[in-house]
């Protein structure tokens, strides 16, 4: 992925941070006959390994667990907010009009070699991991033991666990940082006002950016 220096997020653990909270990760490798790709729910296991480690599961139904290769590296995006950018918002677009479009994301990139796993064991704590982790803010919790024992029995069969551990992690955080700093205050009011939440989650990302860079100017 391109990461121009003014667009790296903070740190890895804030990549991790994003992986956690948008855990549906589009997932591509190079299987025999081309590229395969398929969006899946992974927690993320972060004490196993350099970077940590994805798990999670697909159908046995599905193909894409038949052709993993040996060695053969895979990646996994996972996308926080994002919105589009009208140039509207901009003070410059009535001061000198040179302002276009654009459009600002977050998003994480995790690098690793795949591998499919099929033990019982290994695939209901994986059940277990990804459901806590997903029911942690509801009220009342579901917990995989709440289902009848030979019913969770007969889904773990139909189930092939995946497990990736990560060789490298890239984060991008584009959030206007390139534009004026009045322009970037302009994105800011309009993103406050867009319908779209993702939008509005956005706008704080670019709030956050244009703070972080205001006290790095001021020091």
């Amino acid at each position: 992925m391109y990461i121009p220096t003014h667009h790296a997020l903070a740190n890895d653990d804030a990549a991790r941070t994003l992986i956690e909270s948008h855990a549906l990760g589009a997932w591509v490798f190079q299987g025999p006959d081309g590229l395969v790709a398929n969006h899946l729910p992974f927690f993320l296991e972060r004490g196993r390994g350099a970077h940590g480690t994805l798990i999670g599961h697909v159908s046995r139904a599905n193909p894409a667990w038949r052709a993993l290769q040996a060695g053969c590296p895979s990646v996994v995006m996972f996308r926080g907010a994002q919105a589009y950018v009208s140039p509207g918002w901009y003070p410059g677009k009535s001061a000198h009009g040179r302002v276009v479009p654009t459009w600002d994301y977050v998003v994480a990139h995790a690098h690793g070699v795949a591998r499919a796993v099929h033990e019982r064991d290994w695939l209901l704590h994986m059940l277990n991991r990804l459901s806590n982790a997903h029911e942690a803010p509801q009220p009342q919790p579901w917990r995989v033991a709440d289902a009848p024992a030979d019913f969770i029995e007969r889904l773990l069969r139909g189930i092939v666990g995946i497990e990736i551990p990560i060789d490298r992690l890239e984060s991008k955080l584009k959030a206007s940082q390139d534009e004026d700093p009045a322009d970037r205050r302009g994105t800011v009011a309009g993103l406050r006002q867009a319908a779209n939440e993702d939008a509005r989650r956005m706008g704080e990302w670019v709030e956050q950016a244009l703070g972080a860079d205001a006290g790095s100017s001021a020091a």
